[in-house]
């Protein structure tokens, strides 16, 4: 407990303030304490790391690719098809290979639903290594 002297009295008053200023000197130390402290903490170990022998992942010499152009017309490769026989052109560029990846790209003016409606005849189709193709851009900034 805090006391107050006063002037030309015996009694001592109580002070009801609390001092803070030893608490914030504290509480200094300690953060200036961590900051040195934490960057020390940081693992920096060189490891050299073993070469894998394995080979990379073969891709398709002609890949499949399905257009979905701004009129919602498709295109497998260069040629134009109709959705009524775009299964059966689907699996005779494909040789009937299911396990096939096929990259489907839209024009960016067509609507999702529209995409997914092509996605989803591909898959009932069999296919179901689908890939989304698009332009890759420059970081901004």
């Amino acid at each position: 407990m805090a006391s107050k002297i006063s002037e030309g009295a015996d009694d001592l008053e109580e002070n009801s303030e609390i001092n803070v200023t030893p608490f914030i000197d504290v509480m200094l130390v300690l953060l200036i304490i961590f900051m040195v402290a934490a960057p020390l903490a940081t693992v920096d170990m060189k490891v050299d790391l073993p070469q894998s022998a394995a080979q990379p992942a073969k891709r398709d010499d002609k890949p499949v690719f399905v257009t979905l152009k701004a009129d919602l017309s498709l295109a497998l490769g260069n040629e134009e098809t109709g959705r009524d026989n775009f299964v059966a052109e689907l699996n005779r560029i494909t040789d009937g290979n299911t396990q096939k990846r096929i990259l489907l790209r839209a024009d960016k003016a067509v609507d999702y639903g529209e995409l997914m409606e092509v996605m989803n005849l591909i898959q009932r189709a069999g296919y179901t290594k689908i890939g989304l193709v698009g332009l890759e851009a420059a970081p901004a900034g």
